[in-house]
C-alpha cells in the first residue's frame, strides 16, 4: 500500500490485525524490521510499518529535511484514519518525539524505546567528527565505507562488522547507506532537543533495556525529566536489540483504550 506524503514522496507501508491505529517507526538502517512485534500487536490493534524515505519501496525527494519525514508519518496517520498511536525506536524514536511535538493529537499516545542521546561535550565533539566522515564518504559515494563508519559508532565490533562485510546482507545495507545521513539530522548534535520535547503534549511511555549501555538508561531519565506527561519503564535482560515478546505486552498495556 502507499501513500503520498506533502512533496511528492511515495511512502509504502503494510497494515496487520484491526482496531485502533498503531505506527511502528523504524530506526537507522532498517526498513519495516518489525515484523514480528507487528504480528504480536495485532490481536488488538491495526499495526502500520513502513518504509522511511529512502528506504525500500519508499522514495525519496531531495534535499532531505526532518521537517518532511514528519509529513511522511502525518500522511500516514490520515491514510488510516486521521489519528494514530505511535512506537518508535532508537533515531525512529527522537523522529516520533519531533513529530509528536508538531502533530499535536494526531498521535493519541507516544511510546519510545531508547533514544540514542548523549551528554557532555565530549559527545558533542563525537558527533560532529561523526558527521563529517559520513558526509564525507556519503558524498564520495563510498557507501561500504559509511555502513562500517555508522557500525563502529554504534560499538560494533570490527570483526563482525568485517564479517558482515562478506555477507549477502551488505549489499542491502549499502542500499540504505544514503538515509544514514537522515537518522543523522533526525539525531542532531545528539543532544535532547528540549525544545521539542517539552512540546509533546500526549501521554508518553519511555522504555528502556536493562542490559543496555549506561548512556541509555541516562537518556531515558533526561527524558522522563523533560517531558510534561510521561511514564518509564525497564525492560529486565534486554539490550538495544529488544526481544519483541518482551516489548509487546507493555506496549498492548500502554495503548489501550
Amino acid at each position: 500500500m502507499y501513500v503520498w506524503s506533502k512533496d511528492g514522496t511515495r511512502i509504502a507501508y503494510e497494515r496487520i490485525g484491526e482496531g485502533q491505529p498503531l505506527i511502528l517507526v523504524d530506526g537507522a538502517m532498517c526498513h519495516r524490521s518489525m515484523r514480528e512485534l507487528a504480528s504480536l500487536l495485532s490481536n488488538r490493534f491495526m499495526v502500520c510499518s513502513y518504509d522511511r524515505r529512502g528506504r525500500g519501496e519508499s522514495t525519496d525527494t531531495k534535499p532531505y529535511a526532518v521537517q518532511r519525514e514528519i509529513e511522511d508519518l502525518e500522511a500516514l496517520i490520515d491514510a488510516i484514519g486521521g489519528t494514530a498511536y505511535v512506537y518508535g525506536i532508537s533515531s525512529g524514536a527522537v523522529l516520533a518525539i519531533k513529530a509528536a511535538s508538531l502533530l499535536g493529537s494526531k498521535i493519541r499516545k507516544l511510546a519510545i524505546y531508547e533514544a540514542p542521546f548523549t551528554f557532555g561535550e565530549e559527545a558533542r565533539r563525537a558527533a560532529e567528527a561523526y558527521t563529517q566522515s559520513l558526509e564525507k564518504l556519503l558524498a564520495d559515494d563510498r557507501r561500504g565505507d559509511a555502513v562500517e563508519l555508522f557500525m563502529k559508532n554504534v560499538g560494533m565490533p570490527v570483526e563482525a562488522i568485517q564479517g558482515m562485510r562478506q555477507a549477502p546482507v551488505w549489499k542491502a545495507m549499502e542500499a540504505l547507506a544514503p538515509t544514514l545521513a537522515y537518522d543523522n539530522a533526525v539525531m542532531g548534535d545528539g543532544s535532547i532537543p528540549t525544545q521539542e520535547v517539552e512540546a509533546v503534549q500526549v501521554l508518553t511511555l519511555v522504555l528502556v533495556g536493562g542490559n543496555s549501555p549506561n548512556f541509555m538508561k541516562e537518556a531515558a531519565d533526561a527524558i522522563v525529566r523533560t517531558l510534561p506527561n510521561t511514564s518509564q519503564h525497564l525492560l529486565e535482560n534486554q539490550t538495544h536489540d529488544v526481544a519483541a515478546e518482551a516489548l509487546a505486552p507493555y506496549l498492548a498495556e500502554f495503548f489501550k483504550l
